[in-house]
């Protein structure tokens, strides 16, 4: 069994059909340094998170008499020492959408096939996928809410039990524990918040819809990382939300909705628009304002105080995740892959599907996404989402000095200027 982005023991699809095939079962990961090599930070906190996922699932391993077996280095260098270590029959794994992922995938399809040995792999991390949910035609959706209504219309509970993989625990191969490598072995750090909490409030979820806007309350669930690497089951939380709230079932549509794009559309996630005019934008790139909006130092308050939650955290708010993309974007005309590249640096909970769609409807590029003429006016946004600068003064404290800066841009010119630009390119 072959762990990627689905690091727990219970309700794991794969995990399931390997311990029903009733041969044991050894589980592994690799940290695969075709990823970890192009990590600038070594005190990267998603590496560091699934390394406390692995100890949590060797704990539970060694605890039945069994043992996670964890490698650093290359797929397609692991899984020929792997098949000399044992007598491998078939390897199981779940699907993954990413445009590496899939070529990766397919490698090691194709060296297993050449032993004789079947790579079987499911559906995990979505409740639906690829083709399931489509236009009357078969044709991939584009737009999101009608795709949303054909994915509810066919959601039934069959689609989130869970899969019960206790019931064969006993088929794991019995062996002594192996040391997992360590984050310094790999040339990593330890980093603070390395496993944040997987609590599912249901007073939250019943909220969500009132609260989710509000980035001075704690309204979101903070599961999106636990999700991206699978230590909590999607079939879990839906099932859960399901009947307490649609406005949280619908955010869960949309993670659905952009694996669906990617897989369809994978050009999405190798640097070009959705819509391919897009690509003719140009762009202004200044590099020292890109700085400043890295740092948070633009003299916007909601912006800097998102950018440096994010920077000091690893997480930053939806809401302010939109105002803070559309900033860069259209009040600084900076291509949105730079963005989109700096989330993927500094998010715990970044996952290339979302992310894109994230920056590519902020860029007006994206499937769905919002009019190019629509720019979102900072102090609107935080007069209506972030009143009493309660957020903001806990990110910005020295927002009333002389300290902080003037604003990087003027509102009203940076739109024009925007409208201009794209017009232009669109035309």
């Amino acid at each position: 069994m072959w762990f990627r982005r689905d690091l727990r023991l219970s309700d794991n699809a794969a995990l399931y059909h390997a311990l029903r095939s009733g041969v044991p079962v050894v589980p592994i990961f690799i940290f695969d340094r075709h990823i970890l090599d192009k990590l600038d930070d070594k005190a990267d906190r998603r590496v560091a998170f699934i390394h406390a996922a692995l100890h949590e699932m060797q704990q539970q391993l060694t605890a039945m008499g069994s043992t996670l077996h964890v490698y650093y280095g290359l797929p397609e260098q692991v899984w020929p020492q792997l098949l000399q270590q044992y007598q491998v029959q078939a390897v199981y794994t779940n699907h993954d959408y990413e445009p590496y992922a899939q070529q990766r995938d397919e490698a090691i399809r194709q060296l297993l096939a050449a032993q004789g040995i079947a790579l079987h792999t499911y559906k995990d991390q979505v409740i639906f996928e690829k083709e399931e949910v489509t236009k009357d035609d078969g044709k991939p959706y584009t737009v999101f809410t009608p795709y949303s209504r054909k994915w509810k219309a066919r959601l039934t509970d069959y689609y989130l039990k869970p899969y019960p993989t206790e019931k064969y625990f006993a088929h794991f191969f019995r062996q002594s524990a192996i040391d997992i490598p360590s984050l310094e072995s790999m040339r990593f750090q330890p980093t603070e918040l390395a496993f944040p909490a997987r609590l599912i409030k249901a007073e939250l979820i019943k909220k969500y819809k009132e609260q989710r806007d509000l980035p001075a309350v704690e309204g979101t669930s903070r599961l999106g990382v636990h999700l991206r690497f699978g230590t909590l089951s999607i079939r879990k939380l839906a099932a859960y939300a399901r009947p307490l709230s649609e406005g949280f079932l619908n955010e869960l549509i949309w993670r659905d909705f952009y694996h669906m794009i990617l897989w369809h559309f994978p050009h999405v996630g190798q640097g070009k628009a959705f819509k391919k005019e897009y690509d003719r934008i140009a762009w202004r790139n200044n590099e020292e304002e890109f700085k400043a909006w890295c740092e948070g130092r633009t003299g916007y308050p909601i912006v800097d105080a998102g950018m440096r939650e994010l920077n000091a955290t690893g997480f930053m708010h939806n809401r302010v995740r939109m105002i803070t993309a559309s900033f860069l974007i259209k009040h600084l005309l900076i291509d949105w892959r730079w963005g989109e590249a700096y989330f993927a640096q500094k998010l715990l909970d970044f996952d290339l599907a979302a992310n894109n769609g994230g920056w590519q409807w902020a860029a007006s590029s994206g499937c769905d996404a919002a009019p190019y003429f629509r720019v979102f006016n900072p102090t609107l946004q935080t007069q209506k989402f972030d009143p009493d600068l309660k957020y903001i003064r806990h990110w910005v404290p020295e927002l009333d000095s002389l300290q902080y800066p003037r604003p990087i841009v003027v509102h009203e010119a940076a739109r024009q200027r925007v409208l201009e630009v794209y017009k232009q390119a669109l035309a």
